[in-house]
């Protein structure tokens, strides 16, 4: 594909051709339908390009001459959407300019056709790093260090193993692992982020004293992003002593030299930065699977790669340094073992904070601090712009990150710098994050799967290449939220400055970036932190900007916004104190994702915006937003979400959302599932005598109902459902069956009188996938249940069941069980989650944690212990007072 943009340009060009009922403006405008021959064409031109590219696609290496004709592809692509996106601008707005000029585009996409001609695909050469010859020259202890004493080892020159700051406790997991006492070949894998310290470590394994001794061969090669299998070889066994015959030899003699020196040896390989399966997958060839008790020690930036090899060995994942650790990192570099002047411990362990627990950041700063003379100053102002001393040094971090920038696959590369416009420290919130990647166009459809859950599956790809962190999850591990670190941030804002890719404005404006912002020929997106009001956007009009995320609190004016950027996929004003409405907001037709904050009436203009997919409203007051009818004219909207409650009104036809959040259906709904058919996530505030039937939503997976469910059949659920709340619902126990017959349900949330009733026999019922288990403020006393009946369960969470008087002991029987949390309003409850805690120690079962506020259940019983022993005593002193008196 020439972009990731390219397919939302190729199904716009294919709305404008066919009839869609989802672009009923379109289908029925004479001007539009007058050129349809014309984005035939187009359509039919790109088409083939595209198709010709990928016939002739190597993954193994780039082709020079394909590569720019690609950036050329994308530049046509890009000149004719915003041509033919003007045109649909103007058209919807009745201006008397329509114009349509594509003669430019034409004539560019033949000059490529014509380029494709002259290229023969069989004879062009790889683009690829020439090899490495001079590793054959280079001494075995030049290489890594091997188990002779004559030999010199750069590594064993380093500090001792205990001496590296934060490493000990990593060190220790991974040695025991090394030297555990197994006779088969395995393999250990530490995975972490560029500059987290996967080598160092390596490095202080293999120069580890047991080791030494402990292996007859220690052999060490460094992959890299492109290396050859021969380099690799020779690397091996130039470490291990083996100097001659290595000219000239072919890979399979290479391969039968290191096999001889290897067989019947107890041997330590460290494969240091491996980049992909395909790598592993020919070195595990090199070495010979013997009983001998021998290790391979693989370090990789990348899970998957670790993943792979998991099911022959064990993977750590190296953590960041705490913030402890990193001060003691800072002072060690700096002091080199002297006494860090108190004078400057403050800004000392602020500069140590602000480099985030990544010991390369570390290091490059310490060098920085350790060249200028000691001054208070020099650090405060250091302490102050940690990133910036960072980034400046050139063949430092940045230099070390960009070598996982540029082993990205084309569509991750966009949803990444994406990341780097957002302010420092910034929280994403997975499900917004996505549909902004959808929005801008990042995200291709792939199959049956939705084009959200490909999103994710990219953000998952970002996680497992760690350069995204994982910040929070919910109860069934699925990630919630995320974030980036600040060198992985300042790499983004890098990479986006030098491919154009957007704009960061930060207050005060310089003029070269109010310039960048004017520039009308390039498709521009822009991150500002900057007033509005402060920035002259309005003339001349922009409409080459695409997208405007705003990341401060000022009131921005009324009328900038349509004027100015008629383009607009995505705009987010959520973040800004409105004064009303931006004028003109509906001729923004092309909207795709908008989040607004606004006074009181719902925006009427909303209704026009045809192409919007996610609408996010947030209003000034804690009233319910009452959206109007023509509402479900966004007949492409799939994601409707408010912290106010969404009062829907009268629906006559399909709407395509997939989320909503706190609706209630206010003139209710003739047919739920017809007019909502592709809904996945539902909160909706029920009405007491509702008859929706969730049981023929098709897709549903989530759904949160709030509200008493009087009606006298009960509510049905579809099988696809996953996760469930009910909320004051007051449906009796004896309904529960209908929960439990649900075979996908993973969470389940009772809450706030959800069941009516004080027993629970679930002894009967077995819910068969359910992990999470979640009582709160319910009048149960009695619970019953028995092994089985939460097969599953990994969480059980109580809280405010004040008149329950036991969990039962089964529960802890249940061998999935990882937590039990509760609260300690019942003294009956605590005693006995004490009573299963103490069962299960004596079964041996130590890894089921119980808490009881956060704490240990002993904690609690020791204070009513002696709370009623205080009880005791004063009865007994009240007794003796009586009787001295009478």
């Amino acid at each position: 594909m020439a972009y990731t943009g390219f397919q939302m340009f190729m199904d716009n060009l294919n709305h404008l051709i066919n009839i869609n009922h989802h672009y009923p403006l379109i289908n029925d405008n004479p001007l539009i339908q007058s050129k349809r021959p014309q984005f035939q064409l187009l359509y039919q031109e790109f088409g083939s390009i595209i198709q010709t590219l990928h016939q002739h696609h190597h993954q193994n290496f780039e082709l020079e001459k394909v590569g720019s004709l690609k950036k050329r592809i994308k530049d046509a692509a890009e000149e004719a959407q915003h041509i033919i996106d003007l045109f649909v601008s103007a058209v919807y707005s009745r201006e008397n300019k329509f114009s349509l000029d594509l003669d430019n585009v034409m004539r560019s996409i033949n000059s490529i056709k014509v380029e494709f001609t002259t290229i023969s695909f069989d004879n062009l050469k790889m683009d690829s790093s020439p090899r490495n010859d001079s590793l054959k020259s280079q001494s075995a202890g030049d290489v890594a260090g091997t188990s002779t004493s004559s030999t010199r080892s750069h590594l064993g020159t380093r500090k001792p193993l205990e001496e590296i700051v934060g490493l000990k406790l990593d060190a220790e997991i991974i040695r025991d692992k090394l030297a555990e006492d197994t006779m088969r070949l395995s393999i250990v894998s530490i995975v972490g982020m560029g500059g987290l310290g996967k080598t160092t470590l390596a490095t202080k394994l293999f120069n580890d004293r047991f080791f030494k001794y402990h292996f007859h061969i220690r052999a060490w090669a460094t992959v890299s992003q492109t290396y050859a299998k021969q380099d690799l070889l020779i690397q091996i066994l130039v470490s291990i002593g083996v100097q001659q015959g290595l000219d000239g030899a072919s890979d399979s003699q290479l391969h039968e030299k290191l096999h001889k020196k290897l067989m019947g040896r107890r041997y330590l390989i460290v494969i240091d930065d491996v980049w992909s399966i395909e790598a592993w997958n020919e070195l595990k060839l090199f070495f010979p699977h013997e009983n001998t008790g021998s290790r391979i020690l693989l370090t990789t930036r990348l899970n998957e790669v670790a993943l792979h090899v998991k099911p022959h060995g064990f993977v750590y994942s190296l953590p960041y340094l705490t913030e402890e650790e990193s001060w003691e990192l800072l002072k060690q570099k700096v002091f080199h073992g002297d006494e860090c002047p108190e004078w400057l411990i403050e800004s000392g362990s602020q500069i140590a904070r602000k480099c985030r627990g990544l010991p390369l950041s570390l290091v490059v700063i310490a060098g920085v601090l350790a060249k200028e003379p000691i001054s208070k100053d020099l650090w405060e102002e250091i302490a102050c712009s940690v990133s910036s001393y960072i980034v400046s040094d050139q063949k430092g971090c940045l230099e070390t990150l960009a070598l996982s920038y540029h082993h990205l696959p084309d569509y991750l590369r966009e949803c990444f710098l994406y990341l780097g416009g957002f302010p420092e420290d910034f929280r994403f919130v997975v499900e917004r994050l996505i549909w902004l990647w959808v929005a801008e166009g990042f995200i291709e459809e792939a199959g049956n799967q939705s084009i959200e859950d490909t999103a994710k599956a990219h953000l998952m790809d970002l996680i497992s290449r760690n350069l995204v962190i994982v910040v929070d999850r919910n109860v069934t591990g699925d990630v919630k939220a995320c974030k980036v670190h600040d060198l992985v941030r300042e790499l983004c804002l890098q990479k986006a400055k030098e491919e154009r890719f957007f704009l960061k404005i930060d207050p005060p404006p310089s003029s070269s970036q109010l310039l960048e912002v004017m520039n009308p020929y390039k498709q521009r997106r822009v991150f500002t932190y900057q007033n509005i009001e402060d920035v002259d956007f309005a003339h001349p009009p922009i409409p080459s900007m695409r997208s405007l995320l705003f990341f401060h609190t000022n009131i921005y004016r009324n009328s900038v916004i349509s004027k100015s950027f008629v383009l607009l996929l995505v705009l987010d004003l959520q973040n800004c104190t409105p004064v009303d409405i931006p004028f003109g907001l509906g001729s923004l037709v092309h909207l795709r994702y908008l989040a607004i904050c606004y006074l009181d009436k719902f925006p009427q203009q909303v209704c026009k915006l045809w192409s919007l997919q996610t609408l996010i409203l947030q209003q000034s007051s804690f009233g319910p937003i009452h959206l109007p009818h023509f509402i479900q004219n966004l007949v492409n909207l799939r994601h409707l979400w408010s912290s106010n409650v969404l009062c829907l009104p009268y629906i006559e036809k399909p709407m395509n959302l997939h989320s909503v959040s706190n609706v209630t259906l206010k003139g209710g709904v003739d047919n739920f599932p017809k007019c909502f058919p592709s809904i996945r996530k539902l909160a909706l505030d029920f009405d007491k005598y509702d008859e929706h039937h969730f049981e023929l939503l098709p897709y549903l997976e989530t759904l949160k109902l709030t509200g008493p469910i009087l009606r006298k059949n009960p509510v049905l659920f579809p099988a696809t459902l996953k996760k469930l709340t009910l909320v004051g619902c007051s449906i009796p126990w004896s309904n529960m069956w209908i929960i439990q017959s649900l075979p996908n349900l993973v969470v389940l949330r009772l809450t706030g009188f959800a069941v009516m009733g004080t027993q629970w026999d679930a002894c009967e019922q077995q819910f068969q996938q359910l992990k999470f288990l979640m009582l709160e403020r319910l009048e149960i006393k009695q619970w019953k249940a028995s092994t089985t009946s939460f097969p599953c369960l990994k969480q059980l969470s109580l809280s405010e069941c004040d008149d329950l008087e036991e969990i039962p002991c089964e529960i802890g029987e249940i061998a999935t069980l990882e937590l039990i949390e509760i609260d300690s309003r019942s003294n009956s409850v605590v005693k006995s989650v004490k009573k299963i805690q103490q069962e299960q120690h004596e079964a041996g079962n130590y890894d089921l944690k119980i808490t009881v506020d956060g704490k240990d259940p002993s904690f609690y019983l020791s204070q009513i212990e002696s709370s009623m022993s205080e009880k005791v005593l004063a009865k007994f002193l009240s007794m003796f007072k009586n009787i001295l008196w009478s």
